[in-house]
């Protein structure tokens, strides 16, 4: 006998439509977004691999996109509906918010707008490269917070000696420089050719790049972002974006760990 209808009243509706009030099937889930074949998911969901609400699944599981959290390996799968994630390559002189009182050109200015969205972090106006807008507010809370350890990743061109930047300078670079609101954490640092810094860091302290290389005497002349996380593109031009893919989306989870929730979108 078929499940009455909410107040009791019997559900005349198709069978299918019926289950579909429980959930969509687990591997059907997680061929839909992208993880293989459902022969694959399935193998993937029989080997102990996925995880629904923290309790392993099992073959024939039905899960709800919009409120179970599914995971592969520990890894949350983006399934939830309405959260779109744009890419941008901030151009230099738009600012990295939603609005400006003084009416310059933002960010948000520069992709679709009929979904309201967020940067995640920021640039400084004079700064160009990579930024993530998005209106997944779980997403920018990991990306952007340091105890999550999502790098960034900056090309430099700073003023220095024709020989290049001295090697203590990089040296300190690495250890962490002491500003003024404390030290930095170590950072990545190599110098590709002289007078061209690559500098990797977790944080997203205030002009903390230029306050870096300007601390050790060599201020930065150009800076640009080239990686956020695993996302990089090396294609988009100042002023374009492009929506971010799932296998993006879900690279950004894995660094930022297993803290965030399954909340991403596909």
């Amino acid at each position: 006998m078929l499940p009455d209808a909410p107040g009791g009243a019997a559900d005349d509706r198709p069978l299918w439509e019926q289950l579909d009030d429980e959930g969509e099937r687990l591997q059907k889930l997680l061929s839909r977004v992208g993880y293989g074949s459902r022969r694959v998911c399935e193998d993937l969901i029989a080997a102990g691999r996925v995880t629904v609400n923290d309790e392993t699944a099992v073959l024939g599981r039905r899960v709800r996109a919009d409120s179970d959290e599914v995971r592969v390996d520990g890894i949350p799968v983006g399934v939830a509906p309405g959260l779109v994630y744009f890419l941008l390559n901030k151009p230099v002189g738009v600012v990295s918010t939603a609005t400006d009182t003084h009416d310059r050109q933002t960010v948000v200015d520069l992709v679709p707008g009929d979904v309201r969205v967020y940067p995640v972090g920021r640039l400084d106006m004079d700064t160009s490269g990579l930024i993530i807008l998005t209106n997944d507010g779980a997403l920018t809370n990991a990306v952007t917070h340091p105890s999550m350890g999502v790098e960034k990743e900056y090309l430099a061109e700073v003023e220095c000696p024709a020989s290049g930047v001295p090697n203590g300078a990089v040296r300190r670079l690495r250890e962490g420089i002491e500003l003024d609101d404390g030290p930095t954490s170590p950072a990545l640092v190599s110098q590709p050719a002289p007078g061209v810094l690559r500098i990797v860091i977790h944080e997203g302290r205030n002009r903390q790049v230029r306050r870096m290389c300007e601390a050790v005497g060599c201020p930065v002349l150009q800076l640009a972002r080239v990686r956020i996380g695993t996302v990089v593109d090396q294609s988009l031009r100042p002023g374009q974006w492009r929506e971010l893919t799932l296998a993006e989306v879900r690279g950004l989870t894995a660094s930022a760990g297993k803290k965030l929730g399954s909340r991403l979108s596909r």
